[in-house]
This record gives C-alpha cells, structure tokens and sequence, in this order.
C-alpha cells in the first residue's frame, strides 16, 4: 500500500471517477495523506487526458487533478476484472464515483456487492442531482445546476444574468462536499464499525450557498424581491478599473469600512450614500468609478492600506503566483516530472500543525502502478501476467507481461 504521510495516511481509496469533481476530491484527499488507487479502463481512459492544453503528451488538466494518486488501468466489465476489483475492495476503506445512479450496479460492482466482501466499505456516489427524485437519470452540467438551485438568478447586475467563468456546482457541491461527506462516513464507521453508501448530490450541494439570500426572501413579507446588497449595483461593494487599466475589489458593506473608503477618498459628502435608493443608486456608484480612474492600482492599494479599507487587487490568473499572501501560504506549487517537465498547481487548502502530509507526487500515467497494486493484494506475477495477456489489466512499461 502506498504510504504517504498525513493526517489519512493509512486510507485507501479506489477511486472511480472521472473529468472534474471526482478527481478533484480524491486529489486532495490524496495531498492529505491517503492512498488514492485510481483506476482506470485499460483501453477506454479518463476523456480529461484529451484536454488541452499538454505538458508534454499529457493534459495539463489531467496532471493537475491527479497527483499524488497510483494508477491501475482495470476492465471491470469482464468477470476476471471484477474478481480483481473486490479483492481490491476488501483492502480498501472509500470508493468514490461518479456514474448516473444504477451503472455500477448494472456493471456488477455496485455497493450491494462490495459489501458482501467488505462490510465496512464505504461508497461515495457524486452525481448531479442524487441517486433518487425525478431528475435523478438527466444529464447536466455546472450551468444547469446553477441556474436549478438558483445561484443564476443572483449572478446579476440589475437585470442582465451573468455565468461565472469557473465550475462552482463541480467545485462547491462536488469536490468538497464529497471530502466532507468523506471525513464523515469514516467517523461513523470509527464508531460503529460500519460503512455505508453516501449520496452526493451537486445541485443539492450549492443550495447552502445561498443560505442567507433564501432567509431573507422566505423571512420576508413584502412581495417584491428583496434588495441584493452583493450584486455589484451599490458602489460600497463592488469592481472598480484604475489609471493603468488594473482592477480592484472594494467590500465596504458594514458603516466603518464605508466611512473609512469616504476618508480615503476625501469625499465626506459620500458618507450617507452607502446604499441609497432609485436612480441614485447609479449616480454614486459611477462617481465611485469615475475616482478609481484618477489613480493606479497599487496607488489605491498603498491608500487602502493606511485607511484599513477592505480593497484588494482583482489579480489575473497569471498574477497569482506573485501574490504574497499565495506564496506564503504555499498556495501555488510546482512538480516536477521524471522527463525534467515541471507543472505549477493549486497547493492543499488545508494546514495541519501534527499531521504535515508529504509534498506531492506527480500524477501516474495509466496502467503506472498495476503490477504493484496486484501484488500487495495477494496477485503473483503468473498470475498478474495472465490478467495483462487477457487483456484484463494494462501496465505502463509493463515488465510482468505484454502491455496492451
């Protein structure tokens, strides 16, 4: 077993899935410490190898969303590849996927049947919409799941609806919540001794972002639409362009971080115009714009600074590694591959004072870790030749039989 350090050292998952949410999860579940087995069809791979741009011959995506994971290239279609996957199973503590509800169970590895060889098994299953309600079997992406939990009705400045440039469904409901429900599903087993099958839904999972906006509009009785302090229309929170085409993000929604905005901007007569009302709403915030323009951004910054005032530079992807509060907090990685190729990454989001885990390790190629993987479970290698030659198992560099 693969024996990285970190607070889930000693975890090892099998993870199933595919393209975004799934590997995101088991990528920092990885980061944390666990042995994340990642397996894979031998002749039909993760489609995220076939995104550009490549490091080399590989999806940069792919590289990023999978490190620190081992790679086994497995056909669970056949029965061979099935008995190998419940021997598996029975080392194992999670399996994660992310199928539509009912295809691991139609393959023949679905929860009903793992247990049977590992009771304290526990299965993640990461879809759109849950495992059960009548949209249960449609497909959808992250703009779907936004606008069905409401989360595109409130990307908005006045009437225009806008779609983030990013996965926030993927992300928010899929990726972390699944480490969540996780951490969780391990702690009941800690105390019970048994596993369980978890449902992650991701349009149930970016409802709680909305949390606050639902209290208002449900504890509200008024009929119209309850004021949107965030969208961007009132000139104490929003995105200002600087002399020298930069931007900055200005947050003074409570009265002293607006009243302290008014002393940096020596604009006293602004002071009961936080959130004013009817057209002046765009009166005020365009003279807030028009000041921003009088100024470069890190001359706005420096004034922020002296006057405690919630500003902040809106930093391009490719700022981000100069960012100091990034750097400092290890935010931004780089790793570096056996060809010399280096790819920068998204470093764990989480510190531990007792449990550091180990640096990361670079993303497998597929098929990288079968031979090994096998053999810790008992396989020997006449045995894992037999299943390469069958085409059952595929390893990179294979040296225990032909490769496919």
């Amino acid at each position: 077993m693969g024996k990285r350090k970190g607070p889930l050292s000693g975890i090892r998952i099998l993870d199933l899935t595919l393209l975004y949410p799934g590997p995101l999860a088991t990528m920092m579940l990885a980061d944390m410490g666990a042995d994340v087995v990642r397996l894979e069809h031998p002749s039909r791979p993760d489609l995220v190898h076939l995104l550009p741009p490549f490091v080399g011959n590989e999806s940069a995506a792919y590289l990023s969303l999978n490190r620190s994971k081992r790679s086994l290239a497995l056909d669970t279609g056949k029965e061979e590849g099935r008995k190998v996957f419940f021997d598996l199973v029975k080392t194992a503590d999670l399996v994660v996927e992310q199928f539509r509800p009912g295809v691991l169970d139609r393959i023949g590895i679905g929860y009903k049947e793992a247990v049977r060889f590992n009771p304290r098994i526990i299965y993640l299953s990461i879809t759109g919409f849950g495992q059960d309600g009548p949209y249960r079997r449609k497909p959808g992406h992250d703009i779907n799941y936004m606008g069905l939990a409401g989360l595109l009705s409130q990307m908005k400045t006045g009437k225009e609806m806008t779609v983030p440039g990013f996965q926030t469904a993927d992300v928010a409901g899929g990726a972390y919540l699944s480490i969540i429900a996780c951490m969780a599903g391990l702690w009941h087993r800690e105390k019970t001794g048994k596993g369980q099958k978890i449902d992650v839904s991701m349009m149930d999972g970016i409802l709680p972002l909305l949390t606050l906006q639902l209290a208002q509009c449900w504890g509200s009785q008024a009929k119209e639409e309850p004021i949107n302090f965030l969208d961007g229309s009132f000139s104490c929170y929003g995105v200002y362009e600087c002399a020298d085409g930069k931007y900055v993000s200005l947050g003074a929604l409570e009265p002293k971080f607006w009243a302290g905005f008014c002393e940096m901007a020596n604009r006293p007569e602004w002071l009961p115009l936080q959130f004013p009302a009817g057209e002046e709403i765009s009166r005020v915030r365009e003279a807030v714009a028009a000041l921003f323009r009088t100024k470069s951004r890190e001359e706005w910054l420096e004034l922020a600074e002296r006057h405690d005032v919630c500003l902040s530079s809106v930093n391009r992807m490719e700022e981000l590694e100069a960012d100091p509060q990034l750097r400092a907090r290890q935010m931004i990685i780089e790793t570096e591959y056996e060809n010399g190729l280096k790819l920068k990454g998204v470093g764990l989001p989480i510190k531990f004072s007792e449990s550091h885990p180990d640096d990361p390790e670079p993303a497998p190629a597929v098929g990288q870790d079968s031979i090994r993987i096998l053999k810790e479970a008992g396989y020997s290698t006449a045995k894992i030749t037999e299943l390469i030659q069958a085409g059952i198992v595929y390893s990179a560099g294979d040296t225990a039989g032909t490769s496919q």
